[in-house]
């Protein structure tokens, strides 16, 4: 404390110039760390509000008054002065010795003589600011000297630019003559195409008028014409009536012989089957057919559409051969085999029930185990074909057990099966007709 005694009793120096920022924050940094190692009665009156502050925010917040009270208070710069003897003291020998440590940072070696205060300080401190500002004036005239530089750059940039914006504006404005000398010819053009669509247009409306007047007049002829061709139209409906009502009654009388000849057959049949009586019919030719019939089960799709009537299946006792796979192969081929033959069996139930024809769909059972399970409708007999054999020699047999006479028709486009059921007295029609009825 002996020093900083004296430093009390020295008479106030001054600098002569203000302090540099780098050199002012080092000094406010070894007051505001000092400043939080003294006792209350040792903070100078004007820093005791910042005395609990964190060091870091104490000299953030409160530099003004600790710089003040560094330059003025003499016993809180020799406290400080204490602090930097102890916390560096080769740096305060030095100082006190009026040595520059080369090692040391000129702003480190000016704070500390600012704080010190030894004989010569001024001195140290001065060559300090001196080399700063030395520094700054070299380090200004290189930036004048960088920005000359660049604004010369700038300059001759500018004047490049202009030379190309002057040859740009230049071609545009060439182009632009170009345009408007094209423009006005595009403009004469359009107005002569103008006159000469008016004149067209005068012409053609003449011709309208032309045309409106031969109108009329065939308007008139037609009109002429109708008359006498509704004259000649009743005239003939007349005779129509009269030609009508003559076949009529000539039509009834041949109904008459008709029926009667009919109920004469019936009562024939009749009497026939009771003389060798015939029992009811409980199976068909088809039944006995050897094939697999489908398992019962199965989740059947509805029908698609309504199914209209055909020619072929008004035929009284009609029996419809159905070949299964060629007619859904044909119908939806990229659908699963189950849901092909589950929509097909679904759409022939509607078809035996609108037309009661009695309906055969055979599908190939050869290399199945088990047939699979089929919900079939009432009217349709689903059969697979047994181990060993294709469904086109069952399709045969089923023709072949029908009675000389029977009407069947085998649905097919297999070209074989056709022509080996037209030889049995068979009907045989193409697979995308049965296609076409069920899609409708």
């Amino acid at each position: 404390m002996s020093n900083g005694a004296a430093a009390s009793q020295d008479p106030p120096d001054d600098l002569g110039r203000p302090l540099p920022e780098p050199v002012r924050q080092r000094v406010v940094g070894m007051a505001s760390d000092t400043l939080g190692e003294l006792t209350a009665d040792e903070v100078p009156s004007a820093l005791r509000p910042f005395a609990r502050f964190a060091p870091g925010r104490r000299a953030r917040l409160a530099a003004i008054p600790i710089a003040a009270a560094v330059d003025a208070d003499a016993d809180f710069r020799a406290r400080v002065a204490d602090r930097i003897r102890t916390l560096v003291p080769d740096l305060a020998a030095a100082v006190t010795e009026g040595r520059r440590p080369s090692a040391v940072d000129p702003m480190d070696v000016a704070a500390t003589a600012y704080v010190l205060r030894p004989e010569g300080w001024e001195s140290v401190v001065g060559e300090v600011l001196d080399q700063l500002e030395r520094e700054t004036a070299s380090l200004a005239g290189e930036r004048e000297s960088e920005s000359l530089t660049r604004l010369r750059e700038q300059v001759a940039e500018a004047r490049a630019g202009v030379r190309q914006e002057r040859d740009r504006r230049r071609h545009e404005l060439a182009a632009l003559k170009e345009e408007n000398a094209t423009l006005r010819r595009t403009l004469r053009q359009s107005r002569e195409r103008t006159r000469a669509a008016e004149e067209e247009a005068a012409r053609q409306a003449e011709l309208a008028a032309r045309a409106r007047e031969d109108a009329a007049a065939d308007t008139a002829r037609a009109e002429a014409e109708l008359r006498r061709l509704r004259t000649r139209i009743a005239d003939a409906e007349a005779a129509i009536e009269v030609n009508r009502r003559s076949a009529r009654e000539g039509r009834d009388l041949a109904s008459v012989r008709l029926r009667l000849l009919l109920d004469t057959l019936v009562d024939a049949a009749q009497g026939l089957r009771r003389e060798l009586a015939l029992p009811p019919t409980q199976s068909r030719p088809a039944d006995s057919v050897p094939a697999r019939e489908a398992a019962a089960g199965g989740l059947p799709s509805g029908p698609e559409g309504v199914i209209p009537l055909e020619t072929l299946l008004t035929v009284p006792q009609v029996h419809l051969v159905v070949d299964g796979y060629n007619v859904t192969k044909t119908a939806w081929p990229t659908l699963p085999l189950e849901t092909q033959r589950t929509r097909l069996v679904t759409a022939l139930g509607g078809v035996a029930a609108r037309t009661g024809a009695e309906v055969t769909c055979v599908f190939d059972g050869a290399k199945l185990a088990v047939p699979p399970q089929l919900n079939t409708p009432r009217g349709v007999r689903v059969r697979f074909s047994p181990a060993g054999v294709s469904a086109d020699d069952v399709i045969r047999q089923l023709v072949a057990a029908e009675p000389e006479g029977r009407p069947v028709v085998v649905v097919s486009s297999d070209r074989e099966i056709a022509d080996g059921v037209r030889r049995s007295g068979a009907r045989p029609i193409a697979s995308d007709a049965l296609v076409r009825l069920l899609a409708r």
